[in-house]
Formats: structure tokens, sequence, C-alpha cells
């Protein structure tokens, strides 16, 4: 002590904390929470972008195959050859007119009888209705009725008009009258009232 009487500046005070290692991991723990980053935005998800190529590449496949250049041409059928330009409606349910048999979408329904009764009386009494003077195919027209309904709830969740479908005929170019006529006859007995013959392209306009 000095003569004085007074304690030197700093003599007496209690010697200065350590900082707290516990402490110091809460701070720092703090920092990290506040500098933290969404992982999402750290990399690139593909997933979401593989689901949406698989939903377009299903349509384009389904596009190709309901288009003209599709249809696989064979002895059976022959698709008849036209000057039209326009492209195909890819809006209806298929049927199919062969040589041989009639299809809906992939379904046969009905297996035809040579070239020459045909021409006469059509598919034949057997798959008529009333005799071989009647328009209506019986087993056609039940295919088209599982099909109108289907399609009748496809058009009502696009906002389409659900009082009557379309139809997409794929015939065979040899195809008798008398056959297409009751085939047309068949789909407008069951509320079918459009109809798109599919054709090749082909040839010239004449002058």
């Amino acid at each position: 002590m000095s003569q004085s009487g007074q304690v030197p500046p700093g003599a007496g005070a209690p010697p200065p904390k350590k900082p707290s290692i516990v402490r110091y991991k809460a701070e720092l723990r703090k920092a990290i929470r506040r500098n933290a980053i969404e992982p999402e935005i750290n990399f690139l998800n593909i997933t979401a972008m593989l689901d949406i190529m698989t939903i377009i590449l299903v349509f384009l496949l389904k596009s190709l195959g309901e288009s003209s250049a599709s249809v696989p041409q064979s002895d059976d059928l022959r698709l008849p050859k036209s000057i039209v330009r326009t492209q195909p409606s890819d809006e209806g349910v298929v049927v199919t007119v062969s040589k041989s048999q009639i299809l809906v979408a992939d379904d046969r329904v009905v297996t035809l009888p040579n070239r020459e009764s045909m021409a006469q009386t059509g598919v034949g009494a057997r798959n008529k209705r009333s005799g071989p003077n009647d328009l209506y195919i019986v087993p056609l027209g039940n295919a088209l009725q599982a099909a109108r309904r289907t399609d009748k709830l496809i058009r009502q969740a696009k906002g389409l008009d659900p009082a009557s479908s379309e139809a997409i005929i794929i015939a065979d170019e040899t195809t008798p009258y008398r056959l297409l006529i009751e085939v047309l006859f068949t789909l407008g007995q069951n509320e079918f009232g459009k109809y798109h013959l599919m054709v090749m392209q082909g040839g010239s306009a004449s002058p």
C-alpha cells in the first residue's frame, strides 16, 4: 500500500472471465442455422422432369398410332388413295374394315364372308337383326355401344358436346358399297354423328 493510503488502479479488481465453451458452441449453432440454405436449391431435381417427359412421350406415341402413316398395309387392308391434303383426325372411335374382318379399336367383332356375297347382302343374315336386307350389323352395334359410353364420358371430361360421337373409318379400297353403307348405318344407330374416312395421300388433281 502506498503512503497516501490509496489502492493502485486494478490492484483489487477480479480477473476477467474466460469465454465459456458451452456458450461458444451455442452461438456457433445459431450462426449455422441463420446461414443455412435449403438443400433443394443446391441441386437439380430431375424426377419431376422425367415424369413430364414420360407423359409427353405417351401422347406422342398415341398420336402417331392414330395417324394414317401408321396404318399397316397388307393384302388384307389397302387404304384408298386421295388427293386431299388435310391432316387426319385423331378424335373418334377407330372402326377398321378389311377384306376379312371388322374391328372396333383392336377388337375383331365380325368375320366377313366372301366378296361376292358381301356385294349383295353385306355381312350376311346371321349378323343382322331381321334378315339379309337389314342394314344393322348386330356384333358391330354391340361393340359400338360400349365404345360410345366410354367416348361420352371422355367428351364430357374435355368439355365437348356429348350428344354424339365421332368415328374414324379405316376401310380397304375394295370394300363393297353395300358393306360400307351397313357400317355407316350401324354407326348412326349408335349415336355416331360424324365420320372420318382414312385415306392415303397420293396422286394429283386432274386438270
